[in-house]
């Protein structure tokens, strides 16, 4: 069970990378992605308070997505939310 947890948890690394990425090339997700994203990151942000220190990175990529809607971060914030977010991504499959 622990690790199918695990899955869902990096696959909303993946998407949320994703939606990243489109900001970064030009390109604006639906709106209610870019709101569903934001939630399971603050949400997943969290586990912070158990101990998990990589969940400052889920705080701090939600809190971007939200500033995206209004303003237009530096690219190098997007690609660092973006990568971060992959890599969290890609070790949960792992």
């Amino acid at each position: 069970m622990g690790t199918l947890a695990l899955k869902v948890l990096g696959t909303i690394d993946l998407i949320s990378s994703i939606v990243f990425l489109s900001f970064v090339f030009g390109l604006t997700p639906f709106l209610q992605l870019i709101l569903f994203c934001s939630g399971l990151l603050l949400i997943k942000g969290m586990f912070m308070l158990t101990g998990d220190v990589l969940s400052v990175i889920d705080i701090f990529s939600s809190i971007c997505l939200l500033i995206c809607l209004i303003f237009i971060l530096p690219t190098i914030i997007l690609w660092v939310c973006a990568f971060l977010l992959l890599a969290k991504g890609v070790v949960s499959f792992i």
